[in-house]
């Protein structure tokens, strides 16, 4: 095999494997905080006199309102940086279903290959000392990274026991190392 195709399959595989294109590219998501409509738990029932339509509207307006639920946030946190960085809040919400989302606020990051959004056990330590800590104890992937930047929310398994939990990475998984971090802390 001659030098020249030997030093293409290597820079091809050096590309596929750090995809230093991602350094430069920004990936910007903007995902809104679910809400759950709730069925009202009575009903109106019918009287003899029908209200006028403005009644009616306002009462359809405040009966919409009333039904949606705002989620309660059980913790939060803000981002450190690490490899790369980084910042941004953390927020665990539990919707009105009882369902409960990680979701990313003011998200700034650098994009890179395989990042994971992770709940750990680790500590969150600043510095270099932080950066490889994560995947040593109990950690949970909640998928890939949505975008390096924005809003964005990730579903957390509905049997998952978050009191295990104290922290957030996000996570490199070709280079196991932690871009940035979040500690949990109790609202």
């Amino acid at each position: 095999m001659s030098l020249t195709i030997l030093g293409t399959l290597v820079l091809i595989t050096t590309a596929v494997i750090f995809q230093p294109w991602k350094l430069f590219i920004d990936t910007e998501v903007q995902e809104e905080i679910p809400t759950i409509q709730q069925t009202p738990k009575s009903t109106i029932e019918p009287t003899e006199s029908q209200p006028s339509p403005s009644e009616s509207t306002s009462k359809e307006s405040s009966e919409q309102q009333s039904s949606e639920s705002n989620p309660i946030v059980l913790s939060q946190g803000a981002l450190i940086s690490h490899e790369h960085k980084t910042s941004g809040t953390i927020k665990i919400l539990q919707l009105a279903d009882g369902s409960r989302i990680l979701r990313l606020e003011d998200l700034s990051t650098s994009d890179g290959p395989r990042v994971e959004v992770w709940l750990t056990d680790a500590p969150v330590i600043e510095g270099l000392d932080g950066w490889f800590v994560f995947d040593d104890g109990k950690y949970e992937s909640l998928g890939a990274i949505k975008g390096n930047k924005g809003n964005q929310n990730y579903k957390i398994p509905d049997d998952l026991d978050l009191s295990e939990f104290t922290s957030v990475s996000l996570w490199c998984v070709t280079f196991a190392v932690s871009f940035g971090a979040a500690e949990l802390g109790s609202n």
